[in-house]
């Protein structure tokens, strides 16, 4: 009875599992990993979207910052120079950027002064050329226009009343533009002077964080940058300084108002700006000239684009060759590519920066030796060299044949026979070994190549025989 009871009080103990709802099956499928995963995955493209937008917005920040470093780069050299004779770097890199500042301030004050000067000419003489084109529409195309007719239609024209509204309304605008250029202006040269100043200081930062074998390379690529960089520009400063001379003797001699302005003007304006830079510096002194006589324009032009050709061909690889040393159509590649990515910045530091990474990258590639052949030397003709190679090989092999015959005994006596020379087993065609055999000491060269018995008379060596090595025919002398 007992034991019946307590079968009973152990079946009431035991409780059976609830059934397994759907989302206990899910989690049980479910790896662990899958979560931390697919937190991650959003926590690196919410990373990716706020890199995106930051580099966005500090766009125009990165680009000063770049145009100052290598503006610091250009000026370096001069820094260290005054730094090594006992001068502050703080001070040194004062005085540079005073002098700079002095150039530019004294290249803008006369190209204002000119063009103020030209405009108020201009403005004076305008009846005058208004006059004058009046008078030729008149005779040529039989009209009656006046003078009068003509100022009353341009000053009552639509175009004109809504051009100076518009100007008039972009007044803020312009004057919000050149805020900001004069701000960015500042930017670049603050940071340009404490990179310049501070240069040894922020190379020790940089390579207080790199391993040894890193520091040195570092310090290799920021020799190379600020080699080249100070390079281009003082080499493009020595060519627009000759460019200018040259300008400025054509202007004279054609006696063209303000010719050592317009001369600066060209010479920097062509060298600065790549490429392109010559036609556009040009402009300007034909603008002038033509005010003086039409024809001068067209001697501007001529000489413009003949002293373009001068310095692409002969002047800038003679200056260049020991600064940058590209090759211009790298140089024409870089600048378009620069031009593309960073606009007018990216086309003023894209061949620096071109030359930069060419000379860096140049110490880590391995150059061979380029074969003689005909296709690499750019023609079909077999080199003349090959002929007087064949020539002194035949006489070397003559020599060697005349000295292992060797000459008869006086008095007739037959000669002494020579000892036999082994020669190794040699594979035969049908990849077998050949046996062994003994040749001669005065055997010629095909024999013992091709290990002739002893003996075997050597064959006569005709002037258009086949030489032993190469099988080619020996050239006649």
């Amino acid at each position: 009875m007992g034991h019946t009871c307590s079968v009973v009080a152990t079946e009431d103990t035991v409780q059976e599992a609830p059934p397994a709802g759907p989302r206990d099956a899910a989690s049980a499928r479910m790896p662990r990993w899958l979560p931390r995963a697919m937190v991650l995955a959003l926590a690196l493209v919410a990373g990716f979207q706020f890199a995106s937008w930051a580099f966005h917005e500090l766009t125009s920040l990165l680009l000063n910052i770049l145009i100052a470093f290598f503006l610091a780069l250009a000026i370096e050299p001069a820094v260290d120079w005054m730094a090594a004779r006992g001068l502050r770097r703080g001070a040194a890199t004062g005085l540079v950027f005073l002098g700079i500042l002095i150039a530019v301030a004294g290249f803008f004050t006369l190209l204002g002064s000119m063009l103020a000067d030209q405009i108020v000419t201009m403005v004076e003489d305008f009846p005058n050329y208004l006059d004058k084109v009046i008078s030729w529409v008149n005779t040529t195309f039989h009209t009656e226009l006046s003078r009068v007719e003509v100022q009353d239609s341009l000053l009552h024209s639509d175009w004109l009343q809504k051009y100076v509204q518009d100007s008039a309304n972009n007044v803020l605008d312009v004057s919000a533009q050149v805020l900001g250029g004069l701000f960015k202006l500042l930017t670049v040269t603050l940071f340009a002077f404490y990179f310049a100043a501070d240069g040894p200081r922020l190379r020790r930062a940089l390579c207080s964080v790199l391993p040894p074998h890193r520091q040195s390379e570092v310090l290799r690529a920021w020799e190379i940058a600020v080699a080249k960089t100070g390079g281009y520009l003082y080499s493009r400063g020595l060519m627009a300084l000759i460019s200018g001379i040259a300008h400025y003797i054509l202007l004279e001699v054609l006696g063209v108002p303000y010719a050592p302005a317009l001369a600066v003007w060209v010479g920097l304006i062509s060298q600065f700006i790549p490429t392109i830079g010559t036609y556009l510096a040009g402009g300007l002194p034909m603008l002038i000239a033509f005010t003086v006589n039409p024809w001068y324009a067209v001697w501007v032009l001529g000489f413009v684009v003949i002293y373009q050709q001068f310095e692409n061909y002969l002047l800038q690889p003679r200056i260049t060759a020991r600064t940058v040393d590209i090759h211009p159509a790298v140089a024409f590649g870089s600048v378009i590519a620069g031009t593309a990515l960073l606009g007018a910045v990216g086309a003023l530091i894209a061949i620096p920066a071109t030359a930069t990474l060419q000379a860096f990258l140049g110490t880590y590639i391995k150059r061979y030796e380029v074969t003689d052949e005909a296709r690499v030397q750019g023609g079909t003709r077999r080199p003349r060299g090959m002929s007087r190679l064949a020539r002194v090989r035949r006489a070397l092999r003559r020599g060697e044949d005349g000295a292992a015959s060797g000459a008869s005994a006086p008095d007739g006596a037959d000669a002494e026979p020579a000892a036999p020379v082994a020669v190794p087993a040699r594979p035969g065609r049908s990849g077998g070994a050949q046996s062994a055999g003994t040749v001669p000491a005065q055997a010629t060269d095909t024999e013992r190549a091709q290990g002739a018995p002893a003996g075997a008379p050597a064959p006569s060596r005709s002037p258009g025989s086949t030489g032993p090595a190469t099988g080619e025919p020996v050239p006649e002398g």
